[in-house]
């Protein structure tokens, strides 16, 4: 009989703590109730330090950090949720745990089942170790922007054609979500600033050749978010236009990581 990997228990508990997380909540919401806070805030915990037990042992290999592919989008998966739940306890963002909460039970399952492509192996100095810090952070805080940004879109609709459901009836009004919308952006574009800083500085070469795409698509982001947040300032964007950019700069750091990490380590294995 074949020996349990370490990680299965902590796996299947935080797949489960998410998915009773998301089904209460998500029955209260269809409800049109609120559900309770701490009792959500509770299951969001747990799952999250369940989660975080699965992604030490995946990640803390015998010849240093191990970042493949799927656990890295568990490791992003964790910090979105972290943040949301720390930023349950000032502001009114407890609806996104309901699109979140399912993300990580599904990165937490792809990190444990999915094949490993090829595993990169990272310099351990506390320079690079920054710079991956910010860049996982800056990722997690524009994952929280267009989640936000989804249910802001569904909260305009439905408010436009009058038939407002259940979930919409227990957002916040439509001027607050959309300045929650900003301060996300405003908190990520400062974070990916900072990872494109620390890049400079601690990367050997940030235009080599496994790197140069990622790189690329990294700063065409930080300039779409930059003339979103300069439209806003100057020209009052909002709306479906800020949405807009919104999805557009996120789908290129998205490409920027997980589009070059998913070729380097399932298709060229270097």
């Amino acid at each position: 009989m074949l020996p349990l990997s370490p990680s299965l228990l902590p796996s299947l508990a935080a797949a489960f703590l998410y998915a009773a997380a998301t089904l209460y909540q998500g029955t209260r919401l269809a409800q049109g109730a609120k559900a309770d806070t701490r009792l959500l805030a509770g299951l969001g915990v747990l799952a999250l330090l369940a989660h975080a037990a699965s992604l030490f042992t995946h990640l803390m290999t015998p010849v240093g950090l191990g970042l493949d592919f799927f656990s890295a989008a568990s490791l992003i998966a964790a910090a979105v949720i972290a943040l949301t739940l720390i930023a349950c306890a000032r502001i009114p963002v407890e609806n996104l745990l309901v699109l979140l909460f399912p993300l990580g039970m599904l990165t937490v399952l792809l990190a444990q089942f999915a094949p490993t492509g090829t595993v990169q192996v990272i310099d351990e100095e506390p320079g690079i170790l920054a710079h991956i810090l910010l860049s996982i952070l800056a990722y997690g805080m524009f994952t929280i922007a267009v989640f936000q940004a989804l249910l802001l879109l569904v909260q305009d609709h439905q408010l436009k054609h009058k038939h407002p459901s259940g979930l919409i009836k227990n957002f916040p009004p439509l001027q607050t979500m959309e300045s929650l919308l900003f301060s996300f952006l405003w908190a990520g574009w400062t974070l990916l600033s900072l990872s494109l800083i620390s890049g400079w500085l601690f990367v050997e070469n940030l235009f080599a050749q496994h790197l140069v795409h990622k790189t690329l698509l990294a700063c065409l982001a930080w300039v779409v978010f930059s003339v979103l947040l300069w439209g806003r300032n100057r020209l009052g964007w909002r709306g479906h236009k800020a949405i807009r950019w919104t999805l557009a700069g996120f789908c290129l750091l998205m490409l920027a990581y997980f589009g070059s990490k998913l070729v380097r380590e399932y298709i060229l294995h270097i």
